[in-house]
């Protein structure tokens, strides 16, 4: 199997409003996938869906050839794009409350990762700021051993001096044998990192897809320039 993750005519509505209209979507193993669109497209339905906390109205989800299911979801970690950790307790006890339910985590690969990002173990996580409180997010996220790892807006609310650190922190982290789908609409700030994209317009349709180093090469544009051009008229 070539694909971690396999989206086949995805169909997602609230309340009759279409937020993903048959989506046809795949991540090849060992990449580094961009799913790439402006807020609202539908990237986060998207996300929810694959990692279980969302059921389709229609379509078929596969992870490493083998229909979504609880089972599967223990080969997916899971980025949200918003804070969801307890405020009262400090980041060593979050680290054990990580490693007590997966049994994938890392404990050792998450300290290693805190200490380069100079954050103590023993401080509260509502001391944090919020930047900082996303970048434990990420090493929780990073330390697991999964085959998918599924990143919502890893960067948005981290300050551009630590943007590289933290992309090379999921570049560092992950194995030929998982991928990582990395879902944001700063695309200047990651495309570096990228193998493969996808555009996502509103209303939940991927417009444009590809390798990302063809499009510089063939095409003479970066990606952001290219998502200027496609999404210029929507």
């Amino acid at each position: 199997m070539n694909n971690v993750l396999e989206c086949v005519k995805l169909t997602k509505s609230y309340r009759k409003k279409l937020v993903l209209d048959d989506l046809d979507f795949t991540v090849p193993k060992g990449k580094i996938f961009g799913l790439l669109g402006p807020n609202g497209c539908g990237k986060t339905t998207l996300n929810k869906l694959i990692a279980g906390l969302l059921t389709p109205d229609s379509g078929e989800i596969y992870i490493d050839g083998t229909p979504r299911s609880e089972q599967t979801n223990r080969d997916i970690a899971y980025l949200p794009e918003r804070t969801y950790l307890s405020k009262n307790d400090n980041v060593a006890k979050t680290i054990e409350y990580f490693a007590e339910f997966f049994d994938d985590f890392d404990t050792e690969r998450a300290l290693g990762m805190l200490k380069d990002l100079s954050i103590e173990p023993d401080v509260r996580m509502g001391t944090l700021s919020k930047g900082t409180q996303e970048k434990v997010q990420l090493v929780l996220t990073m330390a697991r051993k999964a085959k998918l790892y599924i990143l919502d807006e890893p960067i948005g609310g981290v300050d551009p001096a630590a943007r590289d650190y933290v992309l090379q922190t999921i570049i560092k982290n992950f194995s030929p044998e998982s991928s990582v789908l990395l879902c944001t609409h700063l695309i200047t700030d990651v495309e570096i990192v990228l193998d493969e994209f996808a555009f996502m317009a509103p209303g939940g349709k991927i417009v444009i897809s590809g390798v990302a180093d063809d499009v510089r090469e063939q095409k003479g544009m970066s990606l952001n320039d290219l998502f200027k051009e496609v999404f210029r008229y929507v």
